[in-house]
């Protein structure tokens, strides 16, 4: 278990790939992931990369000022109904398209991805749903 922020830096930032990955795959309390996203602003994007991220914080990350990570979240595979709506009406389409490969998305779900701002995002999504379904057959 991550213990502090200190440790999620030290972690992080070290040069050693398995203390990264530790990184990416240790819970830590809400309380210190907080700390993190209050103290280490440029982090944000690896705090939502970790596989124990709870749900709380990633609702505090979608609302991130910085697409990059709000992309990072849309590739989650355990966001909310909440984070997604949010998502799915986001002012940047890459956060969009990152929401619409979500291997976690219904097809339904992902028809109502905004799209009519973007003659990219209408193709994508068209071929999003043609490769969802040509899988679901397989499977």
């Amino acid at each position: 278990m991550i213990r502090t922020a200190a440790e999620f830096v030290r972690l992080r930032q070290s040069e050693n790939l398995e203390e990264q990955s530790k990184a990416s795959r240790e819970p830590a309390e809400i309380e210190t992931w907080l700390e993190i996203i209050d103290k280490h602003p440029e982090l944000k994007i690896w705090v939502a990369h970790n596989k124990t991220i709870q749900i709380e914080i990633l609702e505090i990350l979608s609302d991130d000022i910085d697409p990059i990570v709000r992309e990072t979240v849309a590739r989650k595979r355990k966001i909310s109904d909440t984070i997604f709506d949010k998502l799915s009406q986001d002012t940047d389409e890459n956060v969009r398209y990152a929401l619409m490969w979500n291997t976690k998305i219904s097809a339904d779900k992902i028809k109502k991805i905004k799209v009519d701002d973007s003659e990219w995002l209408k193709m994508k999504l068209a071929e999003r749903l043609e490769n969802k379904e040509q899988y679901e057959t397989k499977n």
